[in-house]
């Protein structure tokens, strides 16, 4: 039970003021025989061998305050419902912004089951839940005793709705499991004082019996970390990293498939075809060796086809000259393969926009060579570009690579095995062609739909 004097303390009080507002205005009696039973399968559509995601609508929290000013449920659920398995809703009025509103607009936007994000201490938020079609609801153990705890469940279940069990710690993981929870939620957020753990997950999650789908809930913001924490649960629940971001369906892309970039693109074909299936970056080569060298004009096109964000690449080529590519071309970062060193990268740095990144590509031989360039964004590893060929991945075990982008001849046989080095992403080229630079879009929608089957 929560302790007094915290955030969660504070927010239950207030949740017990407006529960008894509300059941004045609208007493169980009034509406209880509209409430039917839920048809959407909470438990089923968790209970699959691969990682499944419980994606959030969420306009504030207590943490963050406002998150998302543009917040449309219908538009945000239309995008989570190509990914998601649970879209999960905070009704919440004082502390979140919520509505049980969204929580209706949502669920006749879906087909999937919808959660009912709140603090449900009281029946009557559960029976006023599943009349805003709710099909599942979220229990908190630091909030229940096991009585109230039973009491709620009993009335949910006969609702045909699931139930998300949330714990924080030990005693709560006990409980979940005598109470025989179906599906539990590692809170790795503390709402007594708001602190984020992610430990929490690597500790309970193994605690947890095998028929129990295990979720892990908040502090979730990169792909690396889904793939870590995939080894302890079932499944995630994500909100905030998706809501802060403008443009949601590549936020999603993101976290959950990775800072991926499909490179040496010569066909705006190719471009729409690489958004579509979830790549986040579309590489654009300036190098004139490389066969799928292009030229300005054909960069346009290929812009044109495809809201990428798009990466030149050059090696060894004028600061001056990189600078006026990627100011004509508003590119979101600049690739460099060559010899680049620390002076021009300097000297690039104040002569490209601030919005445009700096990569630099590493050469791989025997061992991973330093990352300690000023001002470089990101690492690109490679086996030479454009040789076709990967490098010895050995080399990078047991190194942190959140700020490394995975590249040479990745494809279908082998990109699970890259995915799973913890990089930020996967850079696709010749191994998703049918002939230098053109994309094979079958290659390429098999390697996307590889890297979410996880």
């Amino acid at each position: 039970m929560q302790d007094q004097d915290t955030v969660l303390a504070k927010i239950i009080e207030d949740k017990s003021k407006w529960i008894i507002k509300h059941q004045k205005l609208k007493a169980l009696d009034s509406f209880r025989y509209q409430v039917r039973p839920s048809t959407r399968n909470f438990y089923h559509v968790l209970s699959g061998i691969k990682t499944t995601f419980i994606l959030e609508c969420k306009k504030a929290s207590p943490s963050k305050g406002l998150i998302r000013e543009n917040f449309n449920p219908t538009d945000i659920a239309g995008v989570y419902q190509n990914y998601a398995s649970v879209i999960s809703v905070l009704t919440d009025e004082k502390y979140f912004q919520g509505s049980f509103d969204y929580l209706y607009e949502v669920s006749r936007s879906v087909k999937q089951p919808v959660l009912c994000k709140d603090f449900i201490i009281d029946p009557w938020q559960i029976y006023f839940a599943r009349l805003h079609q709710a099909d599942a609801i979220l229990l908190m153990l630091s909030i229940l005793d096991d009585n109230t705890y039973h009491t709620l469940a009993e009335i949910a279940h006969s609702l045909n709705m699931g139930i998300l069990t949330e714990i924080i710690n030990d005693e709560e993981c006990e409980r979940a499991i005598a109470l025989g929870a179906k599906v539990v939620g590692i809170n790795n957020r503390d709402l007594r004082d708001l602190s984020i753990d992610l430990n929490r997950t690597r500790i309970l999650g193994p605690k947890l019996p095998m028929d129990v789908t295990v979720i892990s809930e908040s502090g979730i913001n990169h792909y690396h970390q889904v793939r870590e924490l995939s080894h302890y649960v079932n499944g995630f629940l994500i909100g905030s990293a998706l809501m802060s971001k403008p443009n949601l369906t590549m936020a999603v892309h993101h976290v959950l498939i990775g800072e991926n970039k499909v490179c040496g693109l010569t066909r705006a074909i190719d471009a729409r075809a690489a958004l579509e299936v979830g790549a986040i970056y579309g590489g654009l080569i300036f190098v004139p060796e490389s066969l799928r060298c292009i030229d300005i004009k054909i960069a346009r096109v290929v812009i044109a086809g495809a809201a990428l964000r798009y990466v030149g690449v050059f090696r060894d080529a004028p600061v001056e000259y990189v600078a006026k590519i990627a100011s004509i071309l508003s590119l979101a970062a600049v690739q460099l393969h060559g010899s680049e060193d620390q002076i021009y990268i300097n000297t690039l740095r104040c002569v490209l926009s601030n919005e445009c990144r700096i990569w630099k590509a590493l050469d791989m031989q025997k061992t991973l060579p330093k990352r300690n360039l000023i001002q470089v964004d990101r690492y690109v590893l490679d086996n030479g570009g454009g040789s076709g060929k990967s490098f010895d991945w050995s080399v990078l075990n047991g190194s942190v690579l959140d700020n490394v982008i995975l590249a040479g001849a990745i494809s279908t046989d082998n990109c699970a095995a890259a995915a799973r080095l913890g990089c930020a992403g996967l850079d696709f080229n010749s191994g998703v062609e049918s002939t230098p630079g053109i994309k094979d879009h079958h290659k390429l929608a098999k390697v996307f739909q590889i890297l979410r089957d996880y």
